[in-house]
């Protein structure tokens, strides 16, 4: 029988049953090819994942532990063991049962303006003095300030394992991260970081002329609204005035509680005759009037004036060289002057060559003499009088040892904890 000319050009126009059963095999091959693809993207991709992120926490924990120690324990050079620490806190660190790979793990600068590391094995001291935080910011590779740790972590050596990747021919990937810690100034202050109940305003601390921190002139306390006031170092609160709770602060064990940077504490500009009496005879207990007393203190913002509350900026270590109580009256300047004063036995300082001493009788070129040799003044850098109830202070040179974490502004004292940039 012959077929007719309709059902041949049929069987052409549709496709013979064996040639629709060729082109499904094609589809169901590409078909399978592309979920093999899907599948080793979705398997090894989540593996790849997983690894990176624990590379990541890797390089974190490095980068941090070595910012945690990037200095000295007095704060007074750069420790050259951080990049070891680094390194040892990153491989304790396992990928995947299998020990983080240290690709680097350098010291350097991190500047925020340009969001960049530069690494930088200076061990030179920090000097943070007569400089703005946007000065220490910009990269100088004559004076670097060395300010952050940077570690990338890998696997390479033993690469992520490949499983459907197998097909497509990848017997593994390799896999980085990377992390920078930053360690800067003195902000959230940790318990029993700060002394005595006393705020000081950072335009204290500051030069007039260039707004940076300066350890050179001496101010006293109070002096208007730009000095200094009482504090009892807590947040949420509105005003210190209870006499009590000020007086039982005094040669305590400072700060209770946790302080943070760019909140506000509670202030009292008022003088609070029982506190200061008791700080007086602390002073007077701890100097025998004859050497120089160091304390650190919060610094806070007074631009709006000092109390009820006033925000926290950071914290500076001072050098108190004199107090007058209330009863020391002009009158008595020559039985209550100063008579000599050393610094401290523990301050470097070379900003204070050592013992200064006056027999004049005369109590008022006694403290001429004083004043002029602490080069104390007043807000309006003229030489500070004689005054009752006044504390007269230095803000020291020396390096001190980090404090708090991250987060506040420069007044001489660096942070201990550092914080994850990049």
């Amino acid at each position: 029988m012959k077929t007719s000319t309709f059902s041949r050009r049929a069987a052409w126009r549709y496709g013979a049953p064996g040639r629709q059963g060729g082109v499904s095999i094609v589809l169901f091959a590409l078909a399978l090819f592309m979920l093999l693809g899907f599948t080793a993207l979705s398997v090894d991709g989540g593996n790849l994942f997983v690894a990176r992120n624990e590379l990541h926490n890797a390089a974190d924990a490095g980068s941090l532990a070595g910012a945690r120690w990037l200095y000295t324990q007095d704060g007074s050079s750069v420790n050259p063991g951080a990049n070891q620490i680094a390194t040892d806190a990153a491989q304790a660190n396992n990928s995947q049962n299998t020990p983080s790979e240290v690709v680097t793990a350098l010291r350097g600068h991190w500047s925020f303006a340009t969001r960049t590391f530069t690494p930088n094995d200076s061990l030179e001291p920090v000097d943070l003095f007569e400089k703005s935080t946007e000065e220490l910011d910009l990269y100088d590779p004559y004076d670097p300030f060395i300010n952050a740790v940077e570690v990338v972590t890998a696997r390479e050596q033993t690469q992520v394992e490949a499983f459907f990747g197998r097909i497509f021919g990848f017997e593994g990937y390799d896999v980085s991260a990377r992390s920078v810690a930053y360690i800067g100034f003195a902000g959230k202050l940790n318990p029993e970081d700060v002394d005595q109940p006393i705020a000081l305003c950072e335009s204290a601390l500051r030069d007039p002329d260039s707004g940076n921190y300066s350890c050179d002139v001496g101010r006293f306390i109070p002096d208007g609204d730009k000095t200094g006031g009482w504090t009892n170092f807590e947040h949420d609160d509105s005003g210190a005035t209870d006499a009590n709770e000020l007086r039982d602060l005094i040669c305590g064990e400072g700060n209770e509680n946790e302080m943070y940077y760019g909140e506000d504490i509670a202030t009292n500009n008022g003088q609070v005759q029982s506190a200061f009496t008791a700080l007086y005879d602390c002073w007077v207990d701890a100097t025998e009037r004859e050497i120089t007393w160091t304390l650190t203190l919060p610094v806070i913002d007074c631009s709006d004036g000092i109390s009820p509350s006033n925000t926290l900026v950071g914290a500076v270590t001072v050098h108190i060289v004199w107090m007058i109580n209330h009863n020391q009256p002009l009158s008595q300047i020559d039985q209550y002057a100063p008579q000599q004063m050393s610094l401290a036995p523990d301050s470097e300082d070379a900003e204070w060559p050592g013992d200064w001493t006056n027999d004049s009788s005369s109590g008022t070129t006694r403290w001429e003499s004083f004043v002029q040799r602490f080069s104390l003044k007043n807000q309006n850098d003229e030489d500070a009088d004689w005054r009752r109830q006044s504390i007269y202070f230095l803000p020291s040179c020396d390096y001190h040892e980090p404090k708090g974490q991250t987060g506040g502004e420069n007044f001489g004292i660096l942070a201990r904890i550092p914080v994850l940039v990049d």
